[in-house]
C-alpha cells in the first residue's frame, strides 16, 4: 500500500491549532510509512482567500518543521484538470448535468 495523503488549508486566515494538528498529523503518517505529503491550498474562496495568509500558512509550517513532497497546488489554477476529469465521466456516462437553478435547489433542500 502507498500511503498519500494532503493537507488542504484555506487561506481565509492564519493558520489554526486544529489546522497545525491535521497537517501533523498527516505529515507524521506519510513520513512513518515512506509516504507522500502533498500540500494543496484551497484558495476558491476568492472573496476571503488573501496572498497574507497564504504566505502565514506556508511560513507557519515551514516553522513547524513540516515539509511537504509535493505541491503546493492551488484549487483555483486546477479548473481545467477538474473541467476535463468532469467531461471524461459525462461521456462515460458515470456522471450528468444537472439543470436546476439556484432557486429549485433551494426548495428542494427546504423539504
Amino acid at each position: 500500500m502507498t500511503v498519500r495523503v494532503r493537507f488542504a488549508p484555506s487561506p481565509t486566515g492564519f493558520l489554526h491549532l486544529g489546522g497545525a494538528r491535521t497537517a501533523l498529523f498527516n505529515w507524521l503518517w506519510a513520513r512513518k510509512n515512506s509516504g507522500t505529503f502533498v500540500l494543496r491550498v484551497e484558495d476558491t474562496d476568492a472573496e476571503r482567500s488573501t496572498q497574507k495568509s497564504t504566505d502565514q500558512i506556508l511560513e507557519s509550517m515551514t516553522w513547524l518543521g513540516l515539509d511537504w513532497d509535493e505541491g503546493p497546488f492551488f484549487q483555483s489554477q486546477r479548473g481545467d484538470i477538474y473541467r476535463n476529469a468532469l467531461e471524461k465521466l459525462i461521456r462515460e456516462k458515470r456522471a450528468y448535468r444537472a439543470f436546476e437553478t439556484p432557486q429549485e435547489l433551494e426548495t428542494e433542500r427546504k423539504t
